[in-house]
């Protein structure tokens, strides 16, 4: 392939970062697998000397999400002054509002930050506990599709798969039940504002208010605790574990966020694509024991994210026959490496007794989605709930009307009429 078919396929693969091309994203991406398990990205980088990188093979990519060694999430760990970043969301993006989130959390500072913060978080979100939520999250789904089961009918984005994580999420950490939409709404701005080189005022508001939110909760949580996350955060930081103001506040928000996109993306995608594979679905509802099975092919097949978080090259590293210098941006792409053909038999096709050792839906190493545990709970009883209840689903509209909409690092549905 000459320099011009790769450049190409780059440009191909940006345009899938930036919400464009979405319907043909894995054509896209299977054919970049062809080019080579490491493509150049035609993305302008703040040095110019430095590359900008798409990781297409699963080997690869597990290499750059767990090798510490060479590849960090924050690029100020390589040069203090670095403002790559803020480019990433556009240069007239308020850094003032969205520095909190995309700065401060969890999944974009490196060791020794990274392991201190994620401990004391983690010791809530044990996958033990997630299992013990199990009720609760069955009768939240039981509440929402009591509300829609006489109608026969229901937007299964809107009715049940937005709702039921973003209740469980906000339960947990504390968020009052008259807040819950309003936390949704403003989650919702924000992963349909934020992208690759996009950003716009709306985006910058929400991510104020958001922020100026969790800020009066957690004021009110000091003077009002309880058995919530928060108040289990709060009272971590009284005891000194070095768990500042900022940290607090920008993990509140990620854990909300982050607890809810996901899962919600996972629901609705995961439905669309069982009704585009009726084999499959009859399979499932005549052995309910295979959703934990169908769940895990389902991420695999088309996850909630399409590429993890960049990393950047601390030291020049040879991968996957490219030459990577410090500096240089990579795009580990998580859609394709799950359907990297070496480790997946018939890749491209769904297969829910597939027997699946390992994939990247929720990333790999120290930076792994915390909530893997809880997304998987939830997604095993939001599907044996919807097809035990309404075993004759079927989509409502003609399947072409179906509108995907771009959020953050992810391609979602805006909306999922069905009929039961």
């Amino acid at each position: 392939m000459n320099h011009t078919e790769q450049t190409a396929i780059g440009q191909d693969i940006l345009g899938v970062l930036g919400g464009k091309n979405v319907e043909t994203a894995f054509q896209i991406f299977a054919k970049s697998r062809k080019v080579g398990s490491v493509v150049r990205l035609p993305f302008p980088m703040e040095n110019s000397d430095n590359q900008a990188w798409a990781v297409t093979h699963l080997d690869e990519a597990m290499k750059v999400l767990k090798d510490q060694e060479h590849f960090c999430v924050d690029p100020k760990s390589i040069d203090k002054s670095s403002n790559i970043k803020q480019s990433l969301i556009g240069k007239n993006s308020d850094s003032s509002n969205s520095s909190l989130f995309l700065s401060n959390s969890l999944n974009a500072i490196d060791e020794p930050d990274h392991r201190r913060l994620r401990t004391l978080v983690s010791k809530a979100f044990t996958p033990r506990y997630m299992e013990s939520l199990r009720p609760r999250v069955q009768r939240l789904a039981d509440e929402l599709l009591d509300k829609v089961q006489e109608k026969g009918k229901m937007d299964l984005v809107k009715d049940y798969a937005n709702p039921l994580p973003i209740n469980v999420i906000s339960d947990m950490i504390g968020v009052p039940k008259s807040d819950h939409l309003k936390i949704h709404e403003w989650s919702e701005g924000i992963a349909n504002g934020l992208g690759l080189g996009t950003s716009n005022p709306e985006t910058a508001e929400n991510l104020k208010d958001f922020g100026n939110y969790i800020k009066e909760l957690v004021f009110h949580k000091r003077k009002n605790p309880s058995e919530d996350l928060i108040s289990q955060l709060i009272l971590i930081e009284e005891e000194g574990n070095r768990l500042d103001e900022i940290e607090l506040i920008s993990m509140i928000q990620l854990l909300i966020f982050a607890g809810h996109e996901t899962t919600s993306t996972l629901i609705s995608t995961g439905t669309l694509i069982l009704l585009d594979n009726p084999d499959q679905l009859e399979l499932l509802k005549g052995d309910y024991s295979l959703v934990p099975s169908a769940v895990e092919e389902l991420l695999r097949f088309n996850g909630p994210s399409t590429t993890a978080g960049p990393r950047y090259a601390l030291k020049d590293i040879e991968l996957g026959g490219e030459q990577i210098k410090k500096g240089d941006m990579i795009f580990p792409l998580l859609k394709s490496a799950n359907r990297d053909e070496k480790h997946f038999t018939i890749s491209e096709e769904l297969d829910i007794t597939r027997k699946i050792k390992r994939h990247l839906a929720f990333g790999q190493g120290v930076h792994m989605c915390l909530g893997a545990p809880l997304a998987r709970v939830e997604g095993d009883i939001a599907f044996t709930t919807l097809l035990k209840r309404m075993p004759n689903l079927q989509l409502s509209i003609p399947r072409e009307d179906v509108n995907w909409k771009f959020k953050l690092a992810a391609q979602g549905l805006t909306s999922l009429p069905i009929s039961f």
